[in-house]
């Protein structure tokens, strides 16, 4: 699958006629739960030539690349100043790109500088909001019910963890779930522990998980995790100070020396 990923990065650089910079898988491949028939969904980051850059044009031009989802397979890539102004912001989702233990293509010099930037550009009320409104969401959505999307319970939970994590150590939480889970204080043999940890099984052992009963441990941390965490809900967070850093770190990009 990683020389098909390749093949089809390649050819879609090519056709576009963009230089690929970063190519990650994301989701629950990287996140480490993935099921026999997960999906593979692949994030990049591109840069297109100067003179792209240069023309002055009245309408935005469209900083997005993506595929239609072939069989499992799904692209999706973000031009390399669009990635940028998102990172200032301290976008979640890229810094979860940029810490992705699944990595197709990758400069070394140019992630180590990412890396170095991204971690002057964290937001701990960033990713809070970001991870609250994930969380809500498929809370809201799959799991209110008394029959439950299964799965679901690791997009509610991981969320929370996550929280949990930027609470403790005011950094970005790690990707791994185990890595979240090894860290957090909820004692080992407590009732969700234990539900958490058959549910993993089971998804990882099989196909993905379909409806069935609520599972009560799960279901009462999450609503007691996300009634604090509404206690105290975040701000939604403005835009970063460190403007010059970006700068450099994109026009080094444009003239080819990352």
């Amino acid at each position: 699958m990683r020389d098909t990923i390749l093949s089809e990065l390649t050819a879609l650089a090519t056709a576009e006629g963009v230089r690929l910079l970063y190519a990650v898988e994301s989701g629950s491949r990287a996140w480490g739960f993935a099921s026999t028939d997960s999906d593979w969904d692949v994030r990049f980051l591109y840069v297109r030539p100067t003179e792209w850059y240069l023309t002055v044009d009245l309408d935005e031009r469209r900083d997005v690349l993506e595929r239609p989802i072939s069989g499992d397979l799904d692209l999706n890539g973000w031009d390399f100043r669009k990635a940028l102004r998102l990172l200032r912001k301290s976008n979640p989702v890229l810094l979860e790109w940029l810490h992705s233990p699944l990595v197709y293509h990758a400069s070394e010099p140019l992630l180590t500088r990412l890396r170095a930037v991204a971690a002057t550009c964290f937001a701990p009320s960033a990713g809070l909001y970001h991870y609250l409104h994930m969380a809500e969401g498929n809370f809201r959505e799959y799991l209110r019910g008394e029959t439950v999307r299964l799965k679901k319970y690791l997009y509610v939970i991981r969320p929370l963890l996550a929280m949990r994590w930027i609470e403790r150590h005011a950094t970005p939480p790690p990707v791994l779930f185990e890595a979240l889970l090894a860290d957090d204080p909820e004692p080992a043999g407590s009732p969700f522990r234990q539900a958490l940890a058959e549910l993993l099984e089971r998804k990882m052992a099989g196909g993905e998980l379909l409806g069935g009963p609520a599972v009560p441990p799960l279901h009462d941390f999450i609503t007691r995790e996300l009634e604090r965490c509404r206690a105290q809900r975040p701000s939604a967070p403005g835009t970063g100070p460190r403007v010059e850093a970006l700068n450099e770190l994109f026009r080094d990009v444009l003239a080819g020396h990352l």
